[in-house]
């Protein structure tokens, strides 16, 4: 076996190595506190390997992302994305016999109980949409048994994403003062939701087959992407033996922070306030190059890929499909196809590699569509539903899993003695 050698002052570790399937290789530090007395320190868990997972495979370097062992340039041109959803929570992709009998349990669910529709009434308008989404699927737990056996989890698996759709639908109903509209199960899941959203009662909404397969696309490429913020959050809360509903519950939170799911919406916010300035997108690029400017500009590089992003390719394409087919004549997305240029040519962004990302062209797409800024985070959070499912369900079957107890560096106070209140 492998090992690794730590030195901790005149003390020497030997500690084993683990290599995963793509020899990703981690030094298992799980003995070194109890061998030495120390523990690693890493802010943010930015070089720690929380767990490991069969799910999802990122090569940031190469710009390789993978579902299952899957190419997401494959899954996200030639897979429906409740396949792609099968397929991350069940570890292979459905037959024909498979994918109906899935679509068939999740269209008998689609409708959530009509005294949940009380709770919207509740909120106010200015309620955020993904605020209703997390404390609605929070609230399922108090009407569905939510236990770790095996029939209860498929079951609550299958209800929780069938009335994702209804819930946020609903929530945007709700933010302009709209009836809600029911759904129909003649549609797809995609056809479904848009139906939800942009129709009026007792009418259908014809959906565009563009949008449909648009958002078809956008919701494989948020559908997993590996230890990300909510989705450690998800395990993290589970671990616990938190119920299924209250863990998503806690990732659609950890999505909704700006840093996280609302890139997208910051995209929109950015070339908004380009266009108020005038619509001048050279000078917003001199300030993302003047070191001396604390502007950036949203949607481009990311973290994890110091390459192109490969989500990004597809979204290019079906930007310009979704564009050009609808005929949107929109200032800002004019802006955006600018900065794009810029970006894709200029020799500063090249080679940096500050290619546009994934939230760059998920928020074009979207406000094209007609979903509305406040509402994006929630299509974030509806495509990284069975990511964030499949990785619930992979821990809570870890028969090694144990709750999760960070460690830290104190820096506090050290010991003192107290004094009375009356004599201080």
């Amino acid at each position: 076996m492998s090992t690794a050698k730590v030195r901790v002052n005149d003390r020497e570790y030997e500690l084993p190595l683990v290599v995963g399937s793509e020899k990703e290789t981690g030094v298992d530090v799980r003995k070194l506190r109890a061998a030495s007395g120390v523990i690693t320190y890493d802010p943010g868990y930015g070089n720690t390997g929380s767990c490991s997972s069969g799910i999802t495979f990122i090569d940031g370097e190469k710009g390789i992302l993978r579902y299952r062992g899957y190419p997401i340039e494959q899954l996200a041109v030639s897979a429906r994305f409740l396949e792609v959803a099968y397929l991350l929570i069940e570890g292979r992709l459905p037959t024909q016999d498979d994918f109906a009998g899935f679509t068939g349990r999740l269209n008998g669910h689609t409708m959530i109980h009509e005294d949940m529709k009380k709770f919207f009434e509740g909120y106010p308008p200015t309620a955020h949409p993904m605020a209703i989404l997390s404390m609605m699927v929070s609230a399922l737990s108090t009407y569905y048994r939510d236990t770790r056996a095996p029939a209860d989890i498929n079951l609550n698996i299958v209800r929780l994403i069938a009335k994702a759709i209804t819930i946020a639908a609903f929530s945007y109903k709700k933010s302009i003062g709209q009836p809600f509209v029911y759904p129909l199960n003649h549609f797809t899941y995609t056809e479904n939701f848009l139906h939800m959203m942009f129709a009026v009662p007792a009418e259908e909404y014809q959906v565009p087959a563009v949008v449909d397969e648009a958002l078809n696309m956008l919701l494989i490429l948020h559908a997993d992407h590996e230890q990300n913020c909510s989705t450690a959050t998800v395990r993290m809360v589970g671990s616990s033996e938190a119920s299924l509903f209250a863990s998503i519950s806690a990732g659609i939170n950890a999505l909704s922070g700006p840093l996280h799911g609302g890139a997208n919406q910051k995209v929109i916010e950015m070339l908004q306030r380009i266009l108020d300035d005038g619509g001048d997108h050279q000078k917003y690029v001199a300030k993302a190059k003047d070191k001396e400017d604390a502007f950036r500009l949203m949607g481009f590089g990311h973290r994890v890929y110091k390459n192109y992003d490969p989500r990004a390719r597809l979204l290019k394409q079906a930007a310009d499909d979704v564009l050009d087919s609808l005929g949107v004549n929109d200032p800002l997305l004019d802006i955006a196809r600018q900065l794009e240029e810029v970006a894709l040519h200029d020799d500063y962004f090249v080679e940096r590699k500050l290619y546009p990302n994934v939230d760059f062209y998920s928020g074009i797409i979207y406000r094209a569509m007609g979903i509305p800024t406040n509402m994006f985070t929630v299509m974030f959070a509806l495509g990284r539903l069975p990511g964030w499912i499949a990785h619930w369900k992979e821990m809570v079957s870890d028969p090694h899993g144990r709750i999760h107890r960070p460690r830290q560096i104190y820096t506090g106070e050290t010991e003192r003695g107290l004094v009375p209140m009356a004599e201080r």
